[in-house]
């Protein structure tokens, strides 16, 4: 067994404030999720674009889950929708209560980690995803060396 799922999933809970996520984006299914790392370096040659950066932080959005595809995000998080330059594309996140979870290991593991909190986590926590799931890199994140904090925010409400 590796040491990624030995690792107990014990997120903290967190209240997320409202953000406004901008950058470049592509529709993926569990076949095409490999392509994502060639998102991230189209957006690595664009981000100097968006002026108005909230912080060093870099997001990855998975939102509009659908027949087993997904709209995923590489971005920033900007002040307002009028940040947005004209060429990037955005994502309104709202106010909602996180479960976070800490990701160890390559970024390239990442799948296996979503699949420990959605089919062992989720299912005996008594909570449900309540809207879009992100990524959280470090400004220090880099997924070359491994290096910097990596954290899945999980939009959670409680099960009624």
């Amino acid at each position: 067994m590796d040491q990624q799922a030995k690792q107990p999933l014990e997120p903290r809970i967190e209240a997320g404030k409202a953000m406004v996520i901008a950058g470049v984006q592509g529709r993926y299914s569990k076949a095409t999720v490999g392509d994502i790392p060639k998102l991230w370096e189209l957006f690595d040659t664009c981000i100097k674009d968006i002026k108005k950066r909230v912080g060093g932080v870099t997001y990855g959005v998975c939102h509009n889950h659908r027949q087993g595809e997904f709209d995923y995000m590489a971005g920033v998080e900007v002040p307002t929708k009028g940040d947005v330059p004209g060429n990037f594309e955005f994502i309104e996140i709202p106010p909602l209560n996180y479960a976070v979870f800490p990701h160890h290991g390559p970024v390239q593991q990442l799948a296996q980690t979503y699949e420990h909190i959605m089919y062992e986590w989720l299912p005996h926590s008594g909570y449900k995803v309540m809207g879009a799931d992100f990524e959280r890199y470090s400004a220090d994140f880099d997924g070359r060396k491994g290096t910097g904090t990596l954290e899945i925010w999980l939009p959670v409400g409680e099960r009624g």
